[in-house]
């Protein structure tokens, strides 16, 4: 039970970020973005070094920073790069594809099997998701003339590549998991820290401490996005991927997309019937294939 209310959570608590962290991506480089909001969040979670055993849990430490720098390093800044590109809602449909491909991941490295009803589950997605991408909306960036997406695909590939690299630095996790008595709390921090020095490493270590120079309602507002979407959110996502299998835990992370339809007004012009029922059919599909 734990683990369906932590992917929840998580799920609450990173589509409210990304709202948030949309917003700076105006006037910030999202490979910023990510690494001030994960040097901070590394900061707040610093304590959970506490009581960890280098020496007994090399291995498992090693592959948790590996883990960080594919999934939080590559793959949040992948995904920053997207809700500028395309949106918070558009880049949260596409990230349901993180199930399917949790799904088979587990087939080969964990044993998890795939039933007939999966590949029902496979062709809903499928048309949900072309109807998805085909429906226009304007989005507009405050104060600067807004954005009407066209049916240039190349844009998709930053939503795409965030989904491999998020779900293989997921299944590195579940690894861990299996194989170590590690916490959420300490795998969280050491994928931060992995995160941490790869971006650090790509930015030639200089820092664009950005937040300096926000006023201070907007300070507020994206120390409470790096609480919410990083330390919770990575939080949260670590109790589900100890507590359930990869599919089943991903297929709950994923319903995102649903929670987005309460924001998405908020920055696109109007969340259409068809835009809500293929999103619900799309997350339905989901369940075939997972549950």
């Amino acid at each position: 039970m734990i683990g369906i209310f932590s992917a929840f959570a998580a799920a609450i608590s990173w589509t409210y970020a990304c709202f948030i962290w949309r917003s700076q991506t105006v006037k910030y480089k999202s490979i910023d973005i990510n690494l001030v909001k994960n040097i901070i969040a590394f900061i707040i979670f610093l304590p959970a070094f506490i009581n960890i055993s280098v020496l007994n849990d090399l291995k498992s430490i090693i592959i948790l920073l590996i883990s960080g720098v594919i999934g939080i390093g590559l793959g949040d800044t992948f995904y920053i790069k997207s809700l500028q590109l395309i949106g918070t809602r558009r880049t949260l449909s596409i990230d349901t594809l993180s199930p399917l491909l949790a799904a088979l991941s587990g087939v080969i490295f964990i044993d998890e099997n795939l039933a007939f009803r999966s590949y029902v589950g496979i062709i809903i997605i499928s048309i949900s998701l072309f109807i998805l991408l085909r429906q226009r909306t304007n989005l507009v960036v405050s104060n600067l003339t807004p954005i009407t997406e066209k049916n240039n695909l190349s844009i998709y590939i930053f939503p795409f590549l965030s989904v491999i690299f998020a779900v293989s630095g997921g299944l590195l996790s579940r690894i861990v998991f299996l194989e170590s008595n590690l916490s959420p709390f300490q795998t969280t921090e050491i994928r931060l820290l992995g995160a941490i020095i790869f971006l650090i490493t790509i930015k030639n270590f200089r820092i664009n401490f950005f937040l300096k120079k926000l006023d201070f309602n907007d300070q507020k507002r994206f120390l409470l996005s790096i609480f919410l979407g990083t330390n919770l959110g990575i939080l949260f996502q670590q109790i589900v991927f100890k507590t359930l299998p990869l599919g089943v835990g991903w297929t709950l992370l994923s319903t995102s997309p649903l929670i987005s339809l309460f924001f998405a007004t908020k920055e696109e012009g109007q969340v259409t019937k068809v835009i809500i029922f293929f999103t619900t059919l799309l997350f339905l599909g989901l369940c075939l294939i997972i549950l």
